[in-house]
């Protein structure tokens, strides 16, 4: 039977969500229709994609697979069709304040896809710090922006996340941690650890460290994503990251393998935010309501 659009469109979700549950929540459809599809989807590409455990659906290496494969059918499909967002006759500039990760692993294919939509507007884009950002913002200097939504509770500043990208252990080929059942952190504080810093990430790792008793053995604190996974995939150690940042090979082409932890790690929040109170340009309103609909919800203030 071919693979149908429904069926990937199903997986990834699950896989990102790493629950049926809250896949079904956000595709407002049945649980028992992702589970049908997954099984659908398992007998047509004939290998078992996920993993069942109390702790969610865990991608096999299968299923990693896929996803790298289904990501890329996704996108040759928005290619093709696009995404219908009225106005898009719209002549005007957008001043756009965003950080690192954002710029480097989330926007670039959000803006390829807004300047088809929005041809005659012009997006002028600044790479920042959060503390930047948000001063930026209240002083005017920039209309909206691009950022990790938890990382800011300024309350005069109004955010919406739109994307929950889950943080997983990242681990190198046949790592002693893939061969067991269940991994927590008491688990990976045997590891020498490698802790990115960019982005606030060393803060808010040490958030979900400081609610259990243990603590990474830190071997290297580095603001570059690329050095964590080559690091990460030449057995140097081993990272906690989102899988936003993931990808499953290192520059050096050594596979990097990931797992969900046992403990509870928050997922990483990507979103807009805005001055709170601030009136909405046709451009802003513009480019809210495209990451509305992206990610399903409705548009419109």
């Amino acid at each position: 039977m071919p693979i149908s659009l429904k069926q990937i469109r199903y997986f990834v979700s699950t896989a990102e969500s790493g629950q049926v549950s809250q896949a079904a929540v956000a595709l407002s459809i049945s649980q028992s229709a992702i589970t049908t599809a997954i099984k659908e989807l398992e007998a047509d590409v004939g290998a078992r994609l996920f993993t069942r455990s109390q702790q969610g659906m865990e991608l096999t290496a299968a299923g990693k697979e896929l996803l790298f494969h289904a990501y890329e059918v996704l996108a040759k499909i928005d290619e093709m069709t696009g995404i219908s967002v009225p106005g898009s006759d719209l002549q005007d500039t957008l001043s756009v304040a965003a950080s690192y990760t954002v710029i480097g692993y989330y926007l670039p294919h959000h803006l390829e896809r807004l300047r088809r939509n929005f041809p005659r507007l012009e997006i002028q884009l600044f790479e920042l710090n959060r503390e930047a950002i948000e001063e930026g913002l209240l002083a005017n200097r920039y209309d909206i922006a691009v950022m990790l939504t938890a990382n800011t509770n300024n309350p005069d500043l109004a955010t919406e996340t739109h994307l929950s990208s889950r943080r997983r252990l990242w681990l190198p080929a046949r790592h002693r941690l893939l061969t067991l059942g269940s991994v927590g952190l008491k688990e990976v504080a045997q590891e020498p650890y490698i802790m990115l810093t960019v982005d606030e990430a060393a803060h808010t790792s040490l958030k979900y460290w400081s609610m259990t008793p243990y603590r990474p053995s830190v071997q290297l604190r580095t603001s570059s994503v690329e050095a964590v996974r080559s690091l990460v995939a030449n057995g140097q150690g081993v990272a906690i990251l989102s899988d936003m940042v993931h990808r499953p090979w290192s520059l050096e082409g050594r596979r990097i393998e990931t797992i969900s932890l046992s403990d509870r790690i928050p997922a990483m929040d990507v979103g807009l935010a805005w001055k709170r109170g601030a009136a909405f340009t046709p451009a802003m309103q513009a480019f809210r309501d495209y990451f509305r609909q992206t990610y399903h919800l409705p548009t419109g203030r």
